[in-house]
């Protein structure tokens, strides 16, 4: 049998320790602490990830069983459910999201060549957000409603490799179209979003930095019909217009031509009318594109599922933070993971076989690919083969 690393510790390779040192150093998140450094910090939190742990004391029951294993993991502070308490309410939550940030520049770079079902040389980004309720009597601060609380998890993804490249975590009462003024638009690429971020003077910077949106028309908004385009009304297109705003506010947020196309998709049985400002593309991949728009929505699915980001371990705004960036860091490493060891289990499947399998003492290739057949272990054993070839 194996008998040298843990999988836990293995794990830990593909993370970049030395730019989580940096980003620690960059908030003062050590300043005065002697037992219980915040690498220790995220580490207790990615094993409550991993494991599906409930509660901070679950954290420290479980950790302390495997107390004589965690200096090898990596944790060298001892786990106390207060300690950690403290640390996630008052250690800045920014330390977690810068180092995200660097996972995301990783695990894009890994992702950058894959196939999102459209063939395109462009960078497709996905935008729409999620929320998460809360219980207003403990989370007096997620404003949401009335007698409810919530927080909103913002996030534009690349569609290549399903990885969030921006997130943005504010209370349950924040417009989404509010984010739009947060993001930094690449020149060239492509920005599919729902109705929900349909503000034509955010849309108007879009066209000015040069990139192209994607979104859904409402019903009642007024346009001129410029120009149209034959379509071919077996794919499902209905007509491809270039049209200019009419109505008196909305004519001076978007003083430019826009494209509207209308779509009907058998498969739900509805009329889908979309905006956009390319007119490169066809009509009908504008339509695709926003199809895989789906994705964001799989991948909120995926981390509530997958992650512990619906009940959380501490009340405070830092504490809330802290557990969704290190869950999403989680969610990048399980990512880095599969590209880098090219292992075809689903990144689901890659959870829960860690999650059973952090502190054994095997190759963590053999615990995701299953390599290593029943043959390959005589090499441990004592007992001679009976026919010597």
């Amino acid at each position: 049998m194996h008998s040298g690393r843990t999988v836990f510790s293995q794990l830990l390779d593909f993370l970049p320790k030395h730019q989580f040192d940096l980003c620690v150093r960059r908030y003062h998140g050590n300043f005065r602490v002697r037992t219980f450094s915040c690498f220790d910090q995220l580490l207790c939190m990615m094993f409550a990830q991993i494991t599906y742990r409930q509660s901070l004391r679950d954290i420290e029951i479980c950790l302390r069983t495997m107390q004589p294993k965690l200096y090898h993991c990596g944790i060298r502070g001892k786990v106390s459910r207060n300690t950690l308490a403290k640390a996630n309410e008052l250690r800045d939550w920014r330390i977690y999201a810068d180092f995200a940030g660097v996972l995301i520049a990783i695990a894009r770079t890994l992702y950058a060549n894959d196939d999102f079902g459209i063939q395109l040389n462009k960078d497709v980004y996905a935008l729409d957000s999620t929320t998460i309720d809360l219980c207003l009597t403990l989370f007096p601060w997620a404003k949401f409603r009335r007698h409810k609380a919530a927080v909103k998890v913002h996030t534009l993804m690349d569609l290549r490799g399903s990885i969030p490249c921006f997130i943005c975590i504010t209370d349950g009462s924040t417009h989404d179209v509010n984010i739009l003024d947060e993001i930094i638009l690449e020149s060239g690429a492509i920005y599919i979003m729902d109705r929900g971020y349909l503000d034509f003077a955010r849309l108007y910077t879009f066209t000015q930095n040069l990139c192209t949106f994607i979104t859904r028309a409402k019903s009642n908004f007024d346009y001129t019909r410029i120009s149209y385009r034959a379509v071919d009304k077996t794919t499902g297109l209905r007509s491809d217009q270039t049209i200019l705003l009419a109505g008196y506010y909305t004519s001076q947020d978007y003083p430019a031509v826009l494209r509207r196309i209308s779509y009907f998709d058998s498969e739900v049985n509805t009329k889908l009318v979309f905006l956009t400002n390319n007119f490169a593309l066809p009509a009908l991949t504008i339509t695709q594109l926003f199809k895989c728009r789906w994705q964001i929505e799989l991948f909120f699915k995926w981390i509530k599922q997958y992650l512990r980001i619906k009940t959380f371990f501490g009340t405070s705004v830092n504490a809330v933070k802290t557990q969704i960036w290190i869950a999403i860091s989680v969610y990048l490493l399980a990512a880095i993971v599969k590209k880098e060891l090219a292992v075809e289990q689903s990144l689901g499947e890659i959870l829960q076989i860690l999650s059973i399998s952090l502190f054994e003492q095997m190759p963590i290739e053999q615990a995701l690919t299953n390599k290593m057949s029943q043959n390959d272990f005589n090499e441990f054993h004592n007992q001679l083969s009976l026919f010597n070839l």
